[in-house]
């Protein structure tokens, strides 16, 4: 397909790959407000006014790894097209408008990730899966929340025991404050990891249709555009998914939500660093559980945690069924 006849498409395409974007910070903002909401430190519509300020910002302090992993590293460059693109998209997007109904806390990360295998396997087969990737990319299901949950769980322990002598009132007071410092951390690592996904999604549409001057890069005006879509999203709130997030796990106080952010946080950022496309929702999930365990196990509502590690291991490949449907759906209209 020439580059020149593509391009009504290719705005089509870049525009839905923009509302995925949107729904991404839609779907995700329980992850950036939830704790810092349920703790009552700040209203909802502050607190995302606050998370997306901050997820827009995230592209000044991180590089585009995950962008790079997202674009070439998932399934082979060579076989991508506009069909290949949007289905991923379809898929992607479907899956997260069905949890989203639902109140399910699931990844559009891997939403992505599954929409991209689907629509390679239904078009080349399994040649077309990048296995390092996807393997990098699974590590990170299992990893991400557990890297969550012992670094949030350590630093309750280590907070507990600095502030031992403080009273009670002390210690929230101090941590109300506190919190305004761990959301903006975690914003930022979402803003940071999630945005570069639909980046790597554009750039890699781009190259494939010979907009990409040669190499594969991520041009600035992509970058602002899905920071831009992102933030939205993240204004229009996911209170759904908040409610389930912020309370239903586990009831947190401020200084909880204070190491359950910064945990989550420092996760995304060696995570974004090292170009890995982890979950936001599997990081902050983990992390408020390793806070509610750092109380008594039986703080945490386990029924309810293990329904969410369901919707993490179903969301890959109903993702990547409903991409391949809708590839394969596209191919009988050619």
């Amino acid at each position: 397909m020439e580059a020149t006849l593509a391009f009504p498409l290719l705005v089509g395409i870049i525009a839905t790959a923009l509302f995925f974007d949107f729904l991404n910070g839609l779907h995700d903002a329980a992850n950036s407000i939830a704790t810092i909401v349920s703790t009552r430190v700040l209203r909802p519509q502050y607190a995302v006014l606050w998370a997306a300020f901050f997820n827009f910002i995230a592209f000044m302090f991180f590089g585009l790894h995950v962008a790079e992993t997202l674009g070439t590293g998932i399934i082979d460059p060579s076989i991508v097209d506009a069909s290949v693109i949007f289905a991923a998209l379809l898929g992607a997007i479907v899956w997260n408008i069905v949890t989203w109904i639902f109140g399910i806390p699931s990844s559009s990360s891997h939403a992505l990730v599954g929409g991209l295998i689907g629509a390679g396997l239904a078009k080349v087969g399994v040649s077309s899966i990048v296995w390092l990737g996807v393997f990098k990319t699974a590590g990170a299901i299992v990893m991400s929340p557990l890297i969550g949950f012992v670094l949030a769980l350590f630093l309750v322990l280590a907070v507990t025991w600095l502030f031992v002598r403080q009273t009670p009132f002390a210690v929230d007071r101090t941590f109300r404050i506190l919190q305004f410092f761990s959301a903006s951390l975690y914003s930022l690592g979402h803003g940071g990891n999630d945005a570069q996904k639909t980046m790597g999604i554009i750039a890699i549409l781009l190259y494939s249709q010979g907009y990409g001057g040669g190499s594969f890069h991520v041009p600035l005006w992509v970058v602002l555009s899905c920071q831009t879509a992102m933030a939205l999203g993240t204004l229009f709130g996911g209170w759904r998914i908040v409610h389930t997030m912020g309370s239903k796990i586990t009831r947190l106080n401020p200084m909880q939500g204070f190491c359950a952010e910064t945990g989550g946080a420092l996760t995304l950022f060696a995570a974004t660093w090292l170009g890995i496309p982890v979950s936001t929702t599997h990081t902050i999930t983990g992390a408020i559980i390793g806070v509610g365990a750092a109380r008594r196990v039986s703080a945490v509502r386990w029924g309810i945690a293990g329904n969410i590690v369901i919707a993490w291991i179903i969301t890959l490949p109903a993702a990547a069924a409903i991409s391949a449907l809708s590839y394969w759906g596209m191919q009988l209209f050619q």
